[in-house]
Formats: C-alpha cells, sequence, structure tokens
C-alpha cells in the first residue's frame, strides 16, 4: 500500500466519524478538524524547516509533504461542498 492510499484512508476513516457525529457533537467535531488541520500543516512547516537545515531525512519531508497536500485537499473539498450546498439553498424558491 502506497503512502498516499494511507493516508486516503486515515481521512477517510476520520470524515466518516466526524460525519457520523451527533448535533450536539458538531461543533466540538468541527473544533477537533480544524485543529487537526492546523496541526497538520504546522508540522509540516517544522519538517521543512528542519529538512532546509539539514535536520531532517528526506523521507521525512516527503511524508510531512504528502500529510499537509492530503490536508489541503480534504479542506479545498469541503469548502466546495459547502459552496455547493449554500448555492443549492439560494436556488430554492422562497
Amino acid at each position: 500500500m502506497d503512502i498516499k492510499t494511507s493516508f486516503a484512508t486515515q481521512g477517510y476513516t476520520q470524515a466518516r466519524a466526524a460525519a457520523a457525529a451527533r448535533p450536539e457533537a458538531a461543533q466540538h467535531s468541527i473544533g477537533k478538524v480544524a485543529t487537526s488541520f492546523a496541526e497538520t500543516l504546522r508540522a509540516g512547516e517544522e519538517t521543512a524547516k528542519s529538512a532546509m537545515l539539514g535536520g531532517a531525512d528526506p523521507h521525512a519531508l516527503v511524508q510531512a509533504l504528502a500529510q499537509t497536500e492530503l490536508a489541503v485537499e480534504t479542506a479545498v473539498t469541503l469548502r466546495n461542498k459547502v459552496v455547493e450546498a449554500y448555492q443549492e439553498i439560494l436556488r430554492m424558491p422562497v
């Protein structure tokens, strides 16, 4: 199994758990997702900085970049779905 498939599977599992959450826990879940996204980006930046200074191996850099890429792609997809849903609501007759 390649690294992208592994990350995609992990992301799907987390997204599925968040989607199945109870409505009263939705705000908490969204907060956890946002915190996880920010932490993934921060960790990627730290690994990239460390690699530039010679402190991280290339494998760790590639792994951090792949995680960051997946996180950004997931955030963009989520944003697109929210915008699409909003536009659909605007098209509804009043």
